[in-house]
């Protein structure tokens, strides 16, 4: 009798090459050579700065080059002129036209790059876990109680950047910006001495850049029975999009997919966290049959993505996304508010008009695609919800609560900020009805323990 195959180990199939493209090859990808001069240039100073990859994959089959550059995958791969501050633009300009050392290019770009805040909500300083001798233990982050983020040193690269990414700062060759763990081993340790943690998150980057061995050695450890405590493993990707022959071809995809299987088999669950910006992205067959494969093998897929201003700040977008993700098998599961890092002032909408488009597309999908959660702040004191806009007491007000806070205590605790139309994060906000937000003496004294650390 033939041996019979598992859903998931279908005839693999031929992936083209991958080819990416960087700042040095912007001159060199056919599509961009039919832009004018000056967009170009613009996207050469842009790339400057902030980090620029994209592969061809992604180039020839996502994006409409009859509509550029308003074409909302254009805007998320390539380098626009506003992603940068008028002030910052023109310096990086001025540099690049009259062909300037290097290291005068370079001490700028440092100069720039520093304003952008390119570690949001105390990444650095907050939620770098130690030790049982107090060492910081670098590529691990451990913000709330039952998760911790791990970011192999392997995975610190993506199939290609987004141009919103709140972790750029990761992809710019800044050893002290980068968090990166070689060490499985140390990983291991800290999750055993912690069993309150029940989730491990694998980020990046992404994660699925590696090879299937190297991430085979993070996570089959913690199928043993010595992390039973270890429910859910979740990775952070978007090679369903990006690159969805990393999960088709024989040899690299088969071994991920039987990785996968495996986790399922052992009894936790693994969900596989898409990033979805727009639907468009779903259209293309290889990515569908990734989608059906990934499904086939036990593990989940959840989708989320910010909100993000020339991207996908429209409702229809938004409900026609999730719808199709529910059509695919994929369970919608955040609305994220764009993070204050990077090009946020190219992409942030203000959160009133935020929640508006979250409220008006979820009335347009059935109960299985309301399973998304947002609009979400992922802040410094933990995640925050905008719940709506309400009158209370005679004010207008934000309402607001955590879906996830440094403190547990603080979930699911309605709290009220003043209505303020062109606010577009929670540090933009004012408490309604009392002097300080009922968790900010609290936050206060963590960031006052970690700065004495």
């Amino acid at each position: 009798m033939a041996e019979r195959l598992a859903p998931w180990n279908c005839a693999p199939l031929t992936a083209p090459a991958f080819e990416v493209y960087t700042a040095r090859d912007l001159d060199r990808i056919p599509q961009i050579q039919a832009l004018d001069p000056e967009r170009r240039f613009a996207m050469k100073v842009v790339a400057t700065v902030l980090p620029f990859r994209v592969n061809r994959y992604v180039t020839e089959h996502l994006i409409d080059w009859d509509n550029i550059p308003d074409d909302p995958l254009f805007q998320l791969l390539y380098p626009q002129p506003g992603m940068l501050r008028p002030d910052h633009f023109e310096r990086v300009a001025s540099l690049l036209r009259r062909d300037a050392p290097q290291a005068e290019v370079a001490s700028v770009v440092a100069e720039i790059r520093h304003e952008l805040n390119p570690h949001p909500a105390g990444q650095l300083k907050l939620n770098i876990p130690r030790d049982e001798t107090g060492q910081p233990i670098n590529g691990l982050q451990h913000k709330y109680r039952e998760t911790v983020l791990l970011f192999p040193s392997q995975g610190q690269t993506c199939h290609s950047y987004c141009t919103f990414c709140f972790r750029w700062a990761q992809f710019i060759g800044d050893k002290s910006l980068r968090i990166a763990s070689a060490e499985a081993a140390r990983m291991h340790g800290y999750l055993r001495a912690h069993p309150e943690v029940t989730d491990v998150l694998i980020t990046g980057g992404d994660p699925l850049v590696m090879k299937t061995a190297h991430l085979k050695a993070y996570i089959e450890p913690l199928l043993s029975p010595e992390f039973a405590h270890i429910r859910s493993i979740r990775i952070g990707t978007k090679a369903l999009t990006f690159w969805p022959y990393r999960f088709l071809t024989e040899g690299e995809g088969q071994a991920l997919l039987d990785l996968f299987a495996q986790v399922v088999a052992s009894g936790k669950q693994l969900a596989l966290m898409a990033h979805l910006n727009h639907w468009r992205e779903l259209e293309p067959a290889p990515t569908q049959e990734a989608i059906a494969r990934v499904r086939a093998t036990g593990a989940m897929i959840r989708a989320q993505a910010p909100l993000l201003a020339h991207i996908n700040d429209d409702s229809d977008v938004w409900a026609k996304l999730w719808q199709r993700e529910v059509e695919l098998g994929i369970v919608p599961y955040y609305m994220f508010v764009e993070r204050d890092t990077g090009a946020h002032h190219y992409f942030k909408v203000p959160l009133a008009r935020a929640w508006r488009i979250y409220r008006d597309a979820l009335q347009r999908v059935s109960g299985l695609a309301r399973t998304v959660r947002g609009p979400s702040m992922s802040a410094a004191p933990g995640k925050v919800e905008v719940l709506g806009v309400s009158r209370v007491a005679g004010q207008r007000v934000f309402v607001l609560r955590f879906l996830q806070g440094r403190n547990p205590a603080w979930v699911d605790r309605p709290f009220f900020a003043r209505f303020d139309p062109h606010a577009t994060w929670l540090d933009e906000l004012q408490p309604a009805f009392e002097p300080r937000f009922f968790w900010q003496d609290e936050f206060d004294a963590m960031l006052g323990r970690e700065a004495a650390a």
